[in-house]
């Protein structure tokens, strides 16, 4: 015990062995932790029913991050009681797959938000963006009623699902092509829903804000949150699981 006291005072006291030492420690943690990632395949596995966002979605998407509201919803529900009882069913690596950036987040000022579709109406959802406190009187939440005023124009998201796709999104040329029909499309209450709903399973196509008549980027954003966490059957799943 006293020659290793002795060692490890040796050690301390000599800082380039030291330094020498806390990389070697290092170099082998990293080596055990990274070099399985180049024997497999992926690190996250494939689940049924996650696809590509919709354009409409996606321009959804940009909205919530161009108005930060990553910077007080969180999109991430950890595998706790607490939390899997207020929000659903915990979030899966796969969810966020195609996600670039991901949505995850830390800070909840406000909800968590990856299993937000559907559970509200989306007259809800217009109203609590134009007035968040006329349905939720403790928010303090600001109001993002300009977003009803904002026309959304639909040239350049081919060009966007195109650059995706360079980043391992499956997006198909046809899809690609279609990109800013399916906008409109998804967006509008006479579109051709059977015709968007080839290309992007359970894809909800109605008009969003209440303004038949426009297509808004309020329209894009109800649109991305109505598709917050409904592309997994969790039921299904759990009845599998049971089954087996």
């Amino acid at each position: 015990m006293a020659s290793l006291y002795q060692g490890h005072k040796k050690i301390e006291r000599n800082v380039t062995l030291l330094g020498v030492l806390a990389l070697v420690t290092v170099a082998i943690g990293g080596i055990v932790e990274i070099a399985p990632l180049f024997w497999i395949q992926s690190t996250v596995e494939k689940v049924e029913g996650v696809r590509p966002y919709t354009p409409l979605e996606l321009a959804g998407r940009n909205i919530y991050i161009r108005e930060g509201c990553y910077s007080c919803h969180s999109q991430m529900i950890r595998p706790f009681r607490d939390e899997t009882e207020r929000y659903g069913h915990y979030s899966l690596a796969a969810e966020s797959m195609f996600d670039h950036p991901f949505q995850w987040g830390s800070e909840r000022t406000g909800p968590d938000l990856a299993r937000v579709g559907g559970r509200y109406s989306d007259e809800w959802h217009a109203q609590h963006l134009k007035d968040p406190r006329s349905v939720v009187p403790e928010s303090i939440m600001p109001p993002y009623a300009f977003l009803a005023q904002r026309d959304l124009d639909p040239t350049g998201i081919g060009d966007h699902l195109k650059t995706l796709r360079h980043e391992g999104v499956p997006y198909s040329d046809a899809e690609i092509a279609k990109a800013e029909a399916d906008m409109v499309a998804q967006g509008t209450p006479d579109g051709d829903a059977a015709d968007l709903q080839k290309r992007y399973p359970k894809a909800q196509a109605r008009d969003f804000d209440g303004n038949p008549g426009r297509l808004t980027e309020m329209d894009a954003l109800i649109a991305y949150l109505q598709g917050l966490g409904t592309q997994v059957d969790f039921k299904a799943a759990a009845a599998r699981e049971q089954a087996q």
